[in-house]
This record gives structure tokens, C-alpha cells and sequence, in this order.
């Protein structure tokens, strides 16, 4: 390649902006819709990467905050780079550490210059500019890094229960700042990650090798979505993302603000929407021209026996299926409800029951949070492969029919019984 990234668009969606395409990496290609798993720590929490492979992944996602700590880039690089690092032949891409910025709001300060974060390993104080997100992200070798941005909160984080401000990481700053400015707050988010931005272009050190992707900003205000969106666009880079989406609004406004913004970002380029992952919120991205998604959500709530279906979410510890012989879902072909397969030996080929699921569970056995991220994992994979083949025949009321949880309006996690 003479180029560190190319993206092939193979086919157009004739009833909606949805696209199937190809990006092609030094580390080989991933199609796209593409769903990365991510991999925080260098790893996708309990499982080996053959396993990740296997259930259909074709890129992974992980941490420039966290590898930084822990346990270092320059460590990484002496082990040979990310890849050889995790065990991983295929295409990684980082994120910039903005995120925790957001995330961790209640132990940092932004500034100009950068963020100052008190380390999540020790306690002690860290430092992050542009310069070295880059920096940190060009020594660990990925083959897509993320520009640093300033990830301001969606909505007004006074206006949050204090439950969803804890969630949104916004509760101590929400309480201090009574003078706070939510419009304000998003302009200043806008114009430093813009100014960030071409920070990150002169840091970086290897753009023959890793393709730099920018990020737009501007919470829910559509206005100021098409500013930044025109800003980083600006700048000619190999893709582009929308960050700030998915922090604190709601499903109908996550569509608002992603019918908007994707248009705006140029047609050749992959367009990457940050952090997303609920079924239904990767379907409606996809229609409005999204080729990229990552979550934590398959394997987070995999760990904490929350399994996807394409008919909604089990919650395996629910005493409903303490005797329930079947499997997660009988139509997947993941190892924990195929394992024959996968030429696992157990008897008569018979997958693991809810039952069994559920006792690991109450155990507190590894076991039941592998097999369940291991199912989420592929049954988020079999979902991008199923939207794929749908643009190819624009079949999305046959699709609505094999996943009715991609179109359901009530709550994403529906509340635990009562």
C-alpha cells in the first residue's frame, strides 16, 4: 500500500445513505458496516484472540489512556508493537484517550493545552496533549489512530437525574459550576478540537504507516454540529469520526444528530461513529451513511450475564431459567449455542443451556462471562454481516423481521422484573 488506509465503496443502499464497503490496512482489510470489539487493555476481557477471530471480527479497538499507564508504550513497542503485543494479525485502531477526558471529568482539569488526569493505577498525576495522544498512539503502532478532541457532554448535565450524571461523568462538575454554559461549553469544545486537530497532524510521525482519523463535535445542537463538521473536514485526512454521541441523550436525538452530521463528512471516507453500539442505533447509522461502530457492550454485559438476541436482551441470572434446557439463542452459531461448530466436544453436540448459564453465574464461575461475551461478541458480528447483505439487496423489511430488536422504541436495557 502507498497510502495508509483505502476504502472501497462496493455497493449503495437505493432506499436509504447506507453504503458496503472495504478498508484496506498494512494489517489487511475489514468490511465494512464494521462493528470493532473493543479491547481496553490490550485485550477483549476473557478471550483468546483466536476466539475473537473466529466470532467474526475483523478489527479490534484499544486504549491509548489506559496502555499509556499500563503498561506503557515504549514497553509495548520492546515487545514488538501493539499487534504482536496483543496476539492480533489483523487491523487495530486506537482511540486518542479524549474520551476519558469526558469519562473522568470528576478527576481531571482541561485545559488549552491538554488534560491533566489523576492515573487510575497510582494516583498520580498525567498529563495529555495532542502531541503526545499521538506520540503515545504512533509508538504503540496501530494501523488507525484517533485525533485528541474535547468530548463535552451531549445535554446540559444539570438537567440529568443524578444517576444518568454519574453515568455521563459529569456529577462533581455539574454540582460546582452553577454558572456553567451548556451552549458556551460547546463552543469552546469545538474550537479546541479543531485547533487540537492540526496539533495532531504536526505531531504526527508516522503517516505513511497509520492513518489519522479527526473527529466533530458539538452535542446535539445541529448548528454547531455542521461547524465542526466543516472545521475538521477541512482538514484532509483519511477518515473521519463523530465523536460526542451516545453521553446522556436519548435514542431519538442520537438519530437526529447522526442523519445530520453524516452527510457532512466527505463520501469517500469512512465514517466512524464513536461508542455506539445498541442494535438499533447501528441500524439507523448505517442508513444514514455510518461504516464504522464500537462499543463495549457485547462483552461488559456479557461479564455481567446480560445476553443479546435478535429478539432483545436475557438477563441470565432472572430465576426463569435456572431450568431451561435450550440455548441463549437457537438460531446463532457462536460456540456457546453451536459448540459442534466449533468441533467442541460435548455431548451430542449440544450447546450450553441457559440453565448451565445461569448457574455459572450464581457460582461465580469464568466460565459463564466468557461463553456469554463470546456469544455477544458473534452475535454482534452476525448482526453486521446480516446488515451487509442487506444493502447488497436493499431487504430492510426482511431484516426488520430477523431483528425486531434493531426497531424496538422502548428502553434499550429494559428494567429488571419487579
Amino acid at each position: 500500500m502507498n497510502a495508509p488506509l483505502a476504502f472501497d465503496i462496493l455497493h449503495r443502499s437505493p432506499s436509504s445513505r447506507a453504503r458496503l464497503g472495504r478498508v484496506h490496512t498494512p494489517h489487511g482489510h475489514f468490511d465494512t458496516p464494521a462493528f470493532m470489539t473493543v479491547g481496553t487493555q490490550g485485550t477483549v476481557k476473557g478471550l483468546v484472540p483466536p476466539l475473537v477471530r473466529d466470532a467474526g471480527a475483523q478489527i479490534i479497538l484499544a486504549n491509548t489512556y489506559h496502555l499509556m499507564l499500563r503498561p506503557g508504550a515504549a514497553t509495548v513497542a520492546r515487545l514488538g508493537g501493539l499487534h504482536a503485543f496483543m496476539g492480533w494479525s489483523r487491523p487495530i485502531l486506537t482511540d486518542s484517550g479524549g474520551y476519558q477526558a469526558y469519562s473522568m471529568s470528576d478527576i481531571n482539569s482541561v485545559s488549552d493545552d491538554g488534560v491533566t488526569f489523576k492515573s487510575i493505577v497510582d494516583g498520580s498525576s498525567v498529563h495529555l496533549t495532542p502531541e503526545r495522544s499521538i506520540e503515545v498512539q504512533n509508538t504503540l503502532g496501530a494501523d488507525i489512530i484517533m485525533a485528541f478532541d474535547d468530548c463535552p457532554p451531549s445535554v446540559d448535565p444539570r438537567t440529568l437525574n443524578q444517576a444518568r450524571q454519574r453515568i455521563a461523568g459529569q456529577s462533581a462538575r455539574a454540582r460546582k459550576a452553577r454558572d456553567y454554559d451548556h451552549t458556551r461549553r460547546l463552543d469552546e469544545a469545538n474550537e479546541r478540537t479543531i485547533r487540537w486537530l492540526l496539533r495532531c497532524v504536526a505531531a504526527h510521525a508516522r503517516p505513511a504507516e497509520q492513518a489519522l482519523f479527526g473527529i466533530v463535535q458539538g452535542g446535539v445542537d445541529l448548528e454547531r454540529r455542521s461547524r465542526s463538521a466543516a472545521q475538521i473536514t477541512g482538514v484532509d485526512l483519511p477518515g473521519y469520526a463523530i465523536g460526542g454521541v451516545a453521553v446522556g441523550e436519548g435514542f431519538s436525538e442520537i438519530v437526529r444528530v447522526v442523519e445530520h452530521t453524516a452527510p457532512l463528512l466527505p463520501e469517500a471516507r469512512p465514517r466512524y461513529l464513536m461508542g455506539v453500539g445498541f442494535e438499533r442505533d447501528i441500524v439507523a447509522a448505517v442508513r444514514a451513511g455510518v461504516d464504522m461502530f464500537d462499543c463495549v457492550l457485547p462483552t461488559r454485559n456479557g461479564r455481567n450475564a446480560f445476553a443479546f438476541t435478535p429478539a432483545g436482551p436475557l438477563r441470565l441470572r432472572n430465576a426463569v431459567h435456572a431450568e431451561d434446557p435450550g440455548p441463549i439463542d437457537p438460531d446463532c452459531d457462536c460456540p456457546a449455542c453451536r459448540p459442534a461448530a466449533y468441533q467442541w466436544d460435548t455431548p451430542g453436540g449440544r450447546p450450553f443451556s441457559r440453565g448451565y448459564l445461569r448457574h455459572l453465574f450464581m457460582a461465580r464461575e469464568m466460565l459463564g462471562p466468557i461463553l456469554v461475551s463470546l456469544h455477544n461478541v458473534r452475535h454482534f458480528q452476525r448482526l453486521m454481516v446480516d446488515i451487509r447483505s442487506t444493502i447488497r439487496e436493499d431487504g430492510w423489511s426482511a431484516f426488520g423481521r430477523r431483528w425486531p430488536v434493531a426497531f424496538t422504541t422502548g428502553p434499550a436495557i429494559p428494567p429488571e422484573p419487579g
